[in-house]
This record gives C-alpha cells, sequence and structure tokens, in this order.
C-alpha cells in the first residue's frame, strides 16, 4: 500500500467531532474559489497532469513539543556572530523539522513544474500526516522554536496553495490539514502579537514579517479573512519603517550581517505582495513605494556591499555566487519592475528555491 493510501485510510482518531465538524467548515470555505475567496498567486494557473513518477521520502514524525534554540553567541548583541556549539546544537534539533518543510515544497514545485500527479499526493502526504499527528502545535521551548514552526508551516501552507487545485486533495483530508494549520497560525499570532504590546510596533523586524508568510498562506488556503488581514498590517507595518534610503533601522544594526538582514528582510515583504496583489492589496505601492526603495539597495548590496559597510561600520558578508536565499525570491519583483542588477544576480545564484518561502517564487 502506497504511503498517501493509507494515510487517506487513518481513522481519525486523534481529533474530536467538534474539531472534524469546524474543518469541513473550513474546507467550504477554502476549496471553493467563489468571488470572495482569496487567491493565491497560483489559483488559475492549470498544470498539464502527467503520470510521472516521483521518489517521496518517508513521512517524518515531527514532534508536538519542539525544543531547540539559537546559534549566535549569548554576548553579541547584533546577533550576528554564530557560535559553533549552539549552531551544532541547533542543526541537530531543527534539522528534522526543517528538512520536512523542504520536502513538502520540492514535492509541490515538482508537481508545478512537471505535471507530476505522484509528487502532489507526495506533498499532501507530508502535510496531512503532520496534521494528523499535531505537529509542532505543542510548546516552543524557545523563540528560535517559535521562528521554525513559522517557517516550516508557512513552507507547507504555500505548498498547500501550489497543489489545491490538483485534485489530490479530498475534503476528507482538507477538514484535518485546514484546522491544524490555524491552530498553529493561531500560536503565531498570539506570540507576535504580545511581542508587539511588550516591545511596541517600532519593534517589527525580520521574523515578523516572515510570521506574516505564514499568515497570509494560511489564511488564504482556509480563506480566513482575519489571518490574512493580520499578515497585510504586519507587511505594511515594515513598510512604513523603510527609510528613504531604502534601509530599515532594526536589520541595519546586525553588524556584519546588516546586508544579510536586509535580504532576508526583503524576502518575505515580496512575497507578501505577491500573496496580496491577487486580493486586492498593492503592498508595492504602499508607503510611497518604499518596498521598491528596499529591494533595490539591497540587491545592490550584493554586487558592490559599500553602502552597507559604512552604514554599518563593519565589513559585510557577501554571498558569491548569490544564494537562492538572498535574491531568489527577486524573481517577481523583478518582473514587475525590472531591474538591470537584479537580472544579473538571478542569472548568477546557484538556485531559486528557497524553503521558507515555500520553494520556488511565483512566476
Amino acid at each position: 500500500m502506497s504511503t498517501v493510501s493509507s494515510l487517506r485510510g487513518w481513522p481519525d482518531l486523534k481529533f474530536g467531532c467538534g474539531f472534524v465538524a469546524a474543518g469541513l467548515l473550513l474546507v467550504s470555505a477554502g476549496m471553493a474559489f467563489g468571488s470572495g475567496s482569496l487567491r493565491s498567486p497560483w489559483d488559475g494557473a492549470p498544470v498539464k497532469a502527467m503520470e510521472a513518477s516521483y521518489a517521496c521520502p518517508a513521512v517524518a514524525h515531527l514532534p508536538v513539543d519542539f525544543v531547540t534554540d539559537g546559534f549566535y553567541a549569548l554576548n553579541d548583541p547584533t546577533h550576528s556572530i554564530v557560535d559553533p556549539v549552539r549552531m551544532k546544537a541547533y542543526a541537530e534539533s531543527a534539522g528534522p523539522v526543517k528538512r520536512d518543510g523542504n520536502e513538502v515544497v520540492a514535492a509541490a514545485d515538482a508537481y508545478r513544474t512537471t505535471g507530476s500527479m505522484a509528487a502532489a499526493r507526495c506533498a499532501v502526504a507530508h502535510i496531512e500526516a503532520n496534521a494528523r499527528s499535531r505537529s509542532l502545535t505543542g510548546k516552543m521551548s524557545s523563540n528560535q522554536a517559535y521562528y521554525v514552526q513559522g517557517w516550516v508551516l508557512g513552507a507547507e501552507a504555500i505548498a498547500y496553495l501550489k497543489v489545491r487545485d490538483s485534485g489530490e486533495i479530498s475534503r476528507e483530508q482538507a477538514a484535518v490539514i485546514l484546522p491544524w494549520m490555524k491552530q498553529v497560525a493561531r500560536q503565531a499570532r498570539d506570540y507576535y502579537d504580545e511581542k508587539e504590546k511588550k516591545d511596541g510596533a517600532s519593534s517589527l523586524n525580520n521574523h515578523d514579517f516572515w510570521a506574516a508568510v505564514e499568515l497570509a498562506a494560511v489564511g488564504i488556503a482556509a480563506n480566513d479573512r482575519s489571518d490574512f488581514d493580520w499578515a497585510m498590517t504586519a507587511a505594511k507595518g515594515g513598510i512604513r519603517a523603510i527609510r528613504p534610503d531604502g534601509t530599515l533601522p532594526l536589520e541595519m544594526r546586525r553588524g556584519k550581517r546588516a546586508l544579510h538582514y536586509h535580504l532576508y528582510a526583503a524576502a518575505p515583504l515580496v512575497m507578501l505582495a505577491e500573496l496580496g496583489l491577487p486580493n486586492g492589496v498593492d503592498l508595492y505601492a504602499a508607503s510611497d513605494g518604499a518596498l521598491k526603495r528596499l529591494v533595490r539597495v539591497s540587491t545592490a548590496g550584493l554586487v558592490d556591499p559599500t553602502f552597507f559597510e559604512k552604514s554599518a561600520g563593519i565589513q559585510q558578508e557577501v554571498p558569491v555566487p548569490p544564494t537562492a536565499e538572498a535574491i531568489g525570491w527577486a524573481r517577481p519583483f523583478n518582473r514587475r519592475f525590472p531591474d538591470a542588477t537584479i537580472t544579473k544576480l538571478l542569472g548568477e545564484s546557484s538556485g531559486l528555491s528557497y524553503m521558507y518561502l515555500g520553494g520556488l517564487p511565483p512566476e
């Protein structure tokens, strides 16, 4: 029996009747694309189905409670110096969770690029297994645990959006998957709402933008306007913080990784702009086009980091060639706002697929 068919046959022992009923209500909203439905960049872009084989990795069993911690040196106020011992511990604890995210987005992208129905079934099987196991719905041990939780759920929610028109998600599967996604997303909202209440809106940084990607993707998948609006509000707050020179004050404090963190903040904001446009929200135009300034100054830093070195007062880390993390996210931006520097960097990049953004960016 295949992994997918065995998953479809699982009894729903871990979910109460109320949970399943709520899931079926979400399915009614999230699987039908009416005039009021939230849409993704992949909706309405048909894929020619092929029965090509796909080597689906074994389904992982991710933890309910998640224990991991950060990897920067504890005495480093810029959070830019990696502690090798802490990094090793982080890689060991977070590695399996992030690996599942990578496997899910790879399968979803294989479906989008090749039409492989086996790949679509693989992505759904992994997401369904996580939902049935209530993965990552328990206690998060640290700030870093919340970050990883959000990256992986956001990635898998985007993967879900990429395959939801494949016909490979049954109503029963969606009734399990969507409530799980919303439960994890609710934890993120609570965590970041409490953080903002404590530290104020001026504390918005790249982590808030990544959480917004998670909430936007889940909101679209479940047709939940509240989650989607939360994400758009966070994105607009981040965009308002962009200064006239295109920089973000909190990311400029990151020492030798100031350039890295500007790119790392631009990436989720561009994805949020792409998720917003099909739903009538133009983040590219927000705050007098501030996001365009952030993208252009950040990507220019990959060619010549002098501006960031002067501003941060230290030599910057620059990936050569540019990685998917550093530049892959800029493809949809460059399609809308062609830029010679970005075109060159995309051509030199070692890849375009980045798990935190759900794999390959929108076409």
